[in-house]
C-alpha cells in the first residue's frame, strides 16, 4: 500500500521496499535452480504479454513508417535509403524495450499485485510461514525471476514485429527490396548499442517483479486492498520504469 501521509512514512516506505527488493532479487537468484518454481509464472508472463507485444510492434513499425517518410521526402533525402536506418534506430534503441517494460508493468504488474494482495487477504500467505514455507523463496522469487527473463524476450518480439512491419509497409508504399531493406537497417546499428539496449529490459522486469510482489504483500485487508495493490502496482511499475529508462540510457552514454 503506498503512503499518502507525513515525508517520514514515505522514505520508511521506500527504505522497506528497497530491502524487500534486494531480498527478493536474492530469492529470485536461488530459484534459477527450481525451474518447477518458476516455469509457470513465466509462462503467464509471456504468454499473456504477447498480444500486447504484437500489435505494439506492428503500430510501432507502421507509424514511425508513415511519420520518417514525409519527414524525408520533405528534406529531399531518399527514404527507401534512410527510412529503415532510422526505424531500427528508434525502434531497437528506445521504444521497444520501454514498450516491453510498459507492458509488463500494466499487464504482469497488475496481475502480481491482485494475486498476492488476496493470498495475504485470504492469509495463503501466513499459512505458509507457518508450515515452515518461506514466501519469499516459494512465491515471490520465482515471479521476480519470471517478469527478469521474460522482458527481453518480449523486446525481441516488438522489435522484430516493428522492424517486419516497416519493411511490409515500406514495400507496398514506396520502392525497395528485402536486400536492401537489410543493409539499410544495419547500416548504422552496433552490438554496442543493441545489447545495452536490450540490457535495459532486465531492469525493468526486475522492477515490475519487485514492485508488484511488494504492493501486494503489503496491501490492507479486504477486497478493496486487492484492488488497490492493483492499481498502485501499474501506477508505480511504470513510473520507476519511465524513471529507470532515463537513468540507465545516461549511464550508458557515460560507459560508452
Amino acid at each position: 500500500m503506498l503512503p499518502t501521509r507525513s515525508p517520514l512514512d514515505i522514505l520508511s516506505w521506500i527504505g522497506q521496499a528497497f530491502a524487500f527488493g534486494v531480498r527478493a532479487g536474492l530469492a529470485s537468484i536461488r530459484a534459477i535452480l527450481r525451474p518447477s518454481w518458476w516455469l509457470r509464472p513465466f509462462y503467464h508472463v509471456l504468454v499473456g504479454a504477447l498480444p500486447l507485444a504484437f500489435v505494439t510492434g506492428l503500430c510501432l513499425g507502421v507509424v514511425i513508417w508513415m511519420h520518417t517518410r514525409s519527414s524525408l521526402e520533405r528534406a529531399g533525402a531518399e527514404a527507401a535509403e534512410y527510412l529503415p536506418t532510422v526505424l531500427s534506430a528508434a525502434v531497437l534503441l528506445e521504444l521497444a524495450p520501454i514498450a516491453a517494460g510498459l507492458i509488463l508493468s500494466a499487464r504482469t504488474g497488475a496481475s502480481l499485485g491482485a494475486e498476492l494482495a488476496s493470498m495475504k487477504v485470504s492469509e495463503q500467505i501466513d499459512a505458509l510461514a507457518m508450515l515452515g514455507v518461506s514466501p519469499l523463496r516459494r512465491l515471490i522469487g520465482p515471479r521476480v525471476l519470471a517478469c527478469v527473463l521474460a522482458a527481453p524476450i518480449l523486446y525481441a518480439i516488438i522489435a522484430t514485429v516493428a522492424l517486419t512491419s516497416g519493411y511490409g509497409a515500406e514495400a507496398l508504399g514506396g520502392q525497395t527490396t528485402l536486400l536492401k531493406y537489410q543493409t539499410a537497417v544495419l547500416r548504422e546499428l552496433y552490438l554496442a548499442d543493441v545489447i545495452p539496449a536490450a540490457a535495459k529490459t532486465l531492469v525493468f522486469g526486475l522492477i515490475v517483479g519487485v514492485v508488484g510482489c511488494y504492493l501486494g504483500v503489503t496491501a490492507s485487508e479486504g477486497s478493496e486492498g486487492v484492488g488497490r495493490s492493483a492499481t498502485d502496482s501499474v501506477v508505480v511499475c511504470s513510473l520507476l520504469v519511465l524513471l529507470a529508462d532515463v537513468m540507465l540510457v545516461g549511464l550508458i552514454k557515460v560507459a560508452m
